[in-house]
């Protein structure tokens, strides 16, 4: 196998300072480097399927809720981590184009249902079809039994992460 550039930056701290453990650029560089790649990937593959991040992640917590794909503001606020006022101008955008509307609730009209649109639902079947279909080919360096075990590690680490560990 030869070598990439994180094994010449690791050769080099080595080099440089050999009083000190460098074994973690291996797998850190190389995360973080293989991240880019896979958001610059992403990026472009939604693109070119007429969509971009934050239609995505709106579109499909409404579209994975279930029928009648509805959920309050505050839960989509939740799901996507993102702040009350970046949700909102999402929610404009995307009512705006027709693929969500938004309700009031009968009981507590403080309360605002947020709905995927027939239209909505179209595209983010669409979308999601074209993405899994594109994305399942970053996996071709490796086989099934070593995508399993790629996954298994990754969320053991995430789920690791997700528990407050690691600063």
């Amino acid at each position: 196998m030869s070598e990439d550039r994180v094994d010449a930056i690791q050769a080099a701290w080595r080099r440089e300072r050999p009083d000190i453990d460098v074994s973690s650029i291996g797998t850190l560089t190389r995360a973080l480097l293989i991240g880019r790649h896979l958001m610059r990937v992403r990026q472009s593959q939604l693109r070119e399927l007429g969509t971009d991040t934050p239609t995505l992640e709106m579109l499909a917590e409404l579209r994975r809720a279930g029928s009648p794909y509805r959920l309050r503001t505050r839960e989509l606020e939740e799901a996507t981590s993102v702040t009350a006022g970046a949700v909102s101008q999402r929610l404009d955008r995307l009512e705006a184009r027709g693929l969500v509307r938004r309700e009031r609730d009968l009981l507590d009209k403080r309360v605002v249902h947020v709905v995927l649109t027939k239209k909505g639902r179209i595209l983010i079947d669409n979308v999601v079809a074209g993405l899994m279909e594109r994305e399942s080919r970053l996996l071709a360096p490796f086989s099934e039994r070593e995508r399993q075990t790629l996954e298994r590690l990754l969320t053991r680490w995430l789920r690791w992460f997700e528990e407050g560990h690691g600063g």
